[in-house]
């Protein structure tokens, strides 16, 4: 069930987006996945999710490489992008239910009250997703992503526009989903990889720069805060 990236290389013109990159995210565990912004992040994701091919390297996820099996790899994939595409005049349970009819799920009626109770959303279940708040939205394509219970999870700044309380029960969700999922997030905000990662990938103008357990990198470090080390390594003068 887990993610590999072997020298994983893209170019744009002659800017190159990511510059042979390799780690691996495992099942049973968050890997935080940073960096500061155009730093390769979102491209990353987006080769590992079939969205767009690599120039060179390889990727696979359980076993599937991305540009020889896409289908295998989005069958056992859920992604949540950072730009969270809804249907806004969608009710919320309708949304999930052309979701579930997507990948063709037997028990879709069960699945979606299972998704609904656990991202929280049973008091907007039939609610117009356009008539929802942010972090609700936010919970909407979270639960989208989960609906066919894939083994790998990205989620790409999943927590954005939530309210204290709102991020403590999505920040316990992504938690328990890690101990039997290979899950790889990706925030701007440290106290959240601290708070939910094992381990962690950060990466700066397209190459690795940290791929290490987080209680490892941070007893490298001297146990500095994470947004310190973060900073000494992307070497910004400003925070992400």
């Amino acid at each position: 069930m887990s993610v590999k990236v072997e020298q994983l290389t893209k170019v744009y013109g002659e800017q190159k987006a990511v510059d042979q990159i390799s780690f691996t995210a495992h099942a049973g565990r968050v890997l935080g996945f940073l960096g500061p912004n155009g730093a390769g992040k979102s491209t990353t994701m987006k080769i590992v999710s079939c969205f767009i091919p690599p120039t060179a390297g390889r990727a696979s996820l359980c076993g599937f490489d991305v540009a020889k099996d896409p289908m295998e790899v989005r069958r056992n994939l859920g992604y949540l992008p950072e730009h969270n595409p809804l249907y806004l005049d969608m009710y919320v349970k309708e949304s999930l239910s052309f979701i579930a009819n997507i990948h063709q799920l037997a028990n879709k009626k069960r699945r979606i009250d299972e998704v609904i109770e656990l991202t929280g959303l049973r008091a907007e279940q039939h609610k117009k997703i356009g008539a929802l708040s942010k972090g609700y939205r936010q919970r909407v394509g979270l639960a989208q992503a989960m609906i066919h219970d894939p083994q790998v999870l990205i989620l790409d700044e999943p927590t954005s526009g939530l309210d204290p309380n709102q991020l403590i029960e999505i920040r316990n969700l992504i938690k328990t989903l890690g101990e039997t999922k290979t899950v790889i997030l990706s925030t701007h905000i440290m106290q959240e990889v601290e708070a939910i990662c094992d381990d962690v990938v950060i990466i700066n103008k397209g190459k690795v720069v940290a791929n290490q357990e987080l209680v490892g990198l941070k007893n490298t470090h001297k146990n500095q805060s994470l947004e310190n080390i973060f900073l000494t390594l992307t070497k910004s003068s400003s925070f992400l």
